[in-house]
């Protein structure tokens, strides 16, 4: 029961923050301190970054965006990374407001896009924001999930655009992974969003034992029992490798057994000499088997678990082994249950694809509770794969770490076969952050008490280096922006070339080179709506003859500054006059100090003549001071006005030698009346002819007659000054950007050569109006999204899609499309005839294009890949899918299902696209070709 002092404080919240309190009070359960603060910022009007632990409850706080949205009478985005994350967040959502107010947008589904809650993925978006999408309007929240995507090298670049280009009124809500450099991230979300309020948790909600196999037997990775958040670690210094840091809080016994394990692998040397040249055989290192680990784990009570392979292959091979093996995890009723979601989730597939989608042996795992997930497997199978594991009726799941990302796959432990793993390019050691991310899968909410990871040991496997991984906190966000060029067209044509060059500042990717240069992009935006605001202050309802109050404050302004350069020029005239009549002085000569303390008759004593400086003479005052002076206490030439003899040997520190000899100077003043003498001539601005034509234009100037002439005359001095800052600020964002600003004038450079925007023209001051930047071309490519953005619409320019039939469409197009997995040494074969041909000239273009991309040092557009041209071309043809597979994989591509619906998805994507910018009858090709891929096993997974 909570005290008296802790029923007050949860009153002053709700009072406080009563919106809250209202969404609380239906969720059944207690919010943690991290989403309560975080709601909390968001109720009193503040955008949020949320970092926390995979399954600590970000989502939480996005609900919350959603509800205060509909409460507020306004709309929320749900944005997410991936469709299938949007897919499952729009059932959420729909289970909680009713599907007639939350509606999906993912470009494969368009349901209720007019809903007051939308979930889609943030391409589109970025769409919506880059056309001015009516469905903006009343936008109150957007919440991006995930979003620490904008690391990710392919798409990352699409979360800084949306976060550049939102309305300022809009709140965001961002809720990423547990990332080192959270504040980095929040300062630039401040200077681009406004008031953003950073919430940071380290607190696993349920706490996570870290293990390794070894053989059969299974250790604590650390000596102390694993902490609920970082804090509790024993803290070693960031300096240190992973190895090193791992070092420090690794299990002794571990580290001892292993070590024993090693020895005996590592060693050649056999008891009885039997092997060649008296050497015995090396013991030869078997894991434990897939079967092994999970029926070990099953006698712990650690199923359900998630066991990452990296290898799809590797994968379904676990799967084959399992059920080899007789392994079953499920009883009679859970069976019954798999067989109706499998029934219910594939039930659109056409029979006749399900043998060649492997469907018997996949239902046959997933009656005994086990089966993989990966990105091979058609959509339909991997739903079906999640729903049955969430509701923990499959125990055991083997996964690719695509499963790590978003998806809402909780298990009680999480198994890391090997900690290297192919990134696209090469075999790279698992990183810190995936190792986070992959076992953060372990521990489900409500559920589970505590969760285990669990490493299986291999030869060459160094626990201090599995120790480091676990406890390691150092894993940064960078982003991965770059100027693409459907990019630079949008930007262009939305907002000009300056402007868009000051966008690109603003990203998180030039925060992070030069973090100033962020606040001045922003800086420089506000001068520019400051201009606007002080221009219509002038432009008061004067007639446009009249109007030109800004060209008579101008002429003022040159008047002021040609009055100062010819003061700066008579006062430099006068200082090198000074200088040279100083030269001239000699012992004896008497002149006038014509200011300062010094003021008055002075009599030289030694004239101070050296070859490195002005001339400072040594000088006794009428008042017995004796020092030297300069240039600068005669701002005018000074001449002798007598002479006076001065004793050979004059002491100037004797005091009696200054008295007499000033006794002897005032004297003479009074003999040869030595006052002050003044010449009167006239200033270089009185015979100036540039500043004479200057004041005569001003006199004649219509703005001169005007009662309020000095009131609009303040006012447009003050427009100018505002215009000068902003200009001086956009010359120190073009020293600092350097690289995001030349990548992206080069990126423009390539653009306006090849004809998709014009050349900068010169704007006049006074024209309102800004010149059409982007051609009919360049807007065709603002439409096209796609990493070959420029080739797909230089092909479509020069005409190399016309005359082919949809199914030879598909084919060409895919080539646009489809990028191999790994590298082939064999070209694959494509149809002959017509696709030949397209494909050829696709070649000659894009070498044209890298030619053109070369000159200006653009990073050359990837070339053509034709490994799904033979696939495509078939499916649109109306072939099976067995003839689809085995036909690719006689043209030299190994495609599974998945892969296939993958890259048919994609395909739908371009020629969609083709399809709303290209002229008939390409156009209704296009459609045609869309219409013939999307079938089948590709259909049902759209829609599925």
């Amino acid at each position: 029961m909570s005290s008296p002092a802790e029923r007050y404080a949860a009153a002053r919240r709700r009072n406080a923050h009563p919106t809250l309190s209202e969404f609380t009070a239906e969720l059944g359960f207690s919010l943690d301190p991290f989403q309560v603060e975080a709601c909390e910022a968001l109720e009193e009007g503040s955008g949020v970054l949320v970092c926390a632990p995979t399954g600590a409850g970000k989502t939480v706080v996005g609900e919350f965006a959603v509800h205060k949205a509909l409460q507020e009478g306004r709309k929320a985005f749900y944005t997410t990374p991936i469709k299938a994350l949007s897919n499952q967040k729009y059932s959420d959502l729909c289970e909680r407001y009713g599907a007639d107010r939350v509606g999906l947008l993912t470009g494969d589904n368009a349901i209720n896009g007019d809903a007051p809650v939308v979930v889609m993925t943030t391409e589109v978006l970025r769409n919506m924001l880059y056309v001015d999408s009516p469905a903006l309007t009343d936008l109150g929240y957007v919440v991006m999930d995930e979003v620490h995507y904008l690391a990710d090298r392919f798409r990352g670049a699409v979360w800084e655009e949306v976060i550049i280009h939102l309305p300022e009124h809009v709140r965001l809500v961002s809720l990423s992974a547990t990332v080192s450099n959270a504040e980095e991230f929040a300062d630039w979300l401040v200077t681009v969003r406004g008031d953003t309020r950073v919430v940071v948790s380290e607190i696993r909600p349920i706490p996570l034992w870290q293990h390794m196999l070894v053989g059969g037997r299974v250790f604590d990775l650390f000596a102390l029992r694993p902490a609920a958040h970082a804090g509790e670690w024993e803290q070693t210094p960031r300096g240190l490798s992973t190895r090193e840091r791992g070092r420090a809080v690794v299990d002794p016994e571990l580290v001892r057994y292993v070590h024993e394990q090693e020895r005996r692998f590592d060693s050649w040397h056999g008891g009885g000499g039997n092997g060649r040249n008296g050497f015995g055989s090396k013991p030869r290192y078997s894991p434990p088997s897939r079967p092994d680990v999970i029926e070990r784990l099953d006698r712990s009570g650690l199923l359900p678990a998630i066991t990452f392979v990296f290898s799809r292959n590797g994968c379904d091979a676990a799967v084959h082994q399992c059920l080899a093996s007789g392994l079953r995890l499920t009883d009679e009723n859970e069976r019954a249950a798999i067989a109706e979601i499998i029934d219910r989730r594939t039930g659109a597939l056409p029979d006749e694809d399900l043998h060649v989608l492997g469907f018997w042996e996949w239902r046959e795992g997933l009656l005994a509770g086990f089966a993989a997930h990966h990105a091979g497997l058609v959509p339909a199978f991997k739903e079906t794969v999640e729903e049955c594991f969430v509701r923990g009726l499959v125990k055991a799941v083997f996964a690719t770490e695509t499963l790590a990302l978003g998806i809402n796959m909780p298990a009680r432990t999480v198994v890391l076969e090997k900690l290297v793993k192919w990134n696209g390019e090469e075999h790279a050691e698992v990183t810190p952050g995936e190792y986070t991310q992959l076992t953060g899968r372990a521990g489900r909410r409500g559920i589970d008490v505590e969760g285990h990871a669990v490493v299986v040991w291999g030869p060459g496997v160094d626990p201090a280096v599995v120790a480091g991984l676990a406890s390691t906190r150092t894993y940064p966000l960078r982003s991965s922006f770059r100027p693409s060029y459907n990019m630079a067209v949008n930007l262009v044509g939305a907002f000009g070339r300056e402007r868009a060059r000051e966008l690109l500042a603003a990203s998180f990717a030039q925060f992070q080179a030069d973090r100033s240069v962020v606040g001045l992009a922003r800086s420089a935006a506000r001068h520019e709506e400051d201009a606007a605001r002080l221009e219509a202050e002038v432009r008061g309802g004067l007639a446009d003859q009249v109007f030109d109050v800004a060209g008579y404050a101008r002429l003022r302004s040159e008047i002021s500054q040609r009055e100062k350069a010819l003061s700066r020029d008579s006062q430099a005239k006068r200082r090198a006059d000074a200088a040279e009549s100083l030269a001239a002085l000699r012992a004896g000569d008497v002149i006038r100090v014509p200011s300062g303390r010094r003021q008055g008759l002075a009599v030289v004593l030694d004239p101070g003549l050296t070859e490195l400086a002005d001339p400072n003479p040594l000088v006794l005052t009428e008042d017995k001071w004796a020092g030297r002076l300069g240039s600068g206490d005669f701002p005018t030439p000074v001449t002798a006005l007598t002479r006076l003899r001065v004793p050979k040997n004059f002491n100037h520190r004797s005091p009696h030698a200054r008295r007499d000899l000033a006794s002897t100077l005032r004297n003479a003043r009074t003999e040869n009346d030595l006052g002050a003498r003044r010449t009167r001539g006239r200033s270089g601005a009185d015979d100036d002819p540039v500043l004479s034509d200057l004041r005569h234009a001003l006199r004649a100037h219509p703005v001169h007659a005007l009662p309020d002439r000095e009131e609009r005359v303040r006012a447009a001095d003050r427009w100018l000054r505002v215009l000068r800052e902003a200009e001086q600020l956009r010359r120190q964002i073009a020293e600092r950007t350097g690289s995001l600003t030349a990548q992206f004038d080069r990126t423009c450079d390539v653009l306006t050569e090849l004809g998709y925007l014009v050349p900068e023209p010169v704007v006049a001051p006074d024209v309102d109006e800004r010149p059409e930047l982007v051609t009919d071309a360049g807007r065709r490519l603002g439409r096209i999204w796609s990493e070959t953005d420029l080739l797909t619409a230089e092909c479509l320019r020069a005409g190399v899609f016309r005359g082919l039939t949809p199914a030879e469409l598909a084919g060409v197009v895919s080539a646009l499309v489809f990028e191999a997995r790994r590298d082939t040494v064999a070209q694959p074969s494509v149809p002959a005839g017509k696709v030949t041909g397209a494909l050829a000239e696709m070649r000659r273009v894009h070498e044209r294009l890298a030619d053109v991309e070369r000159d200006h040092g653009v990073p050359v557009t990837r070339d053509l890949d034709l490994g799904f041209v033979w696939a495509a071309y078939r499916w649109a043809d109306g072939q099976t899918l067995d003839r689809v597979l085995a036909g690719a994989e006689q043209a030299g591509t190994e495609l599974s299902g998945g892969d296939f619906v993958r890259w048919a998805r994609q395909l739908i994507d371009l020629l969609d696209q083709l399809a709303k910018i290209a002229d008939e009858p390409l156009a209704g090709i296009a459609r045609s070709a869309v219409g013939r891929v999307r079938r089948g096993v590709v259909s049902a997974s759209v829609t599925g």
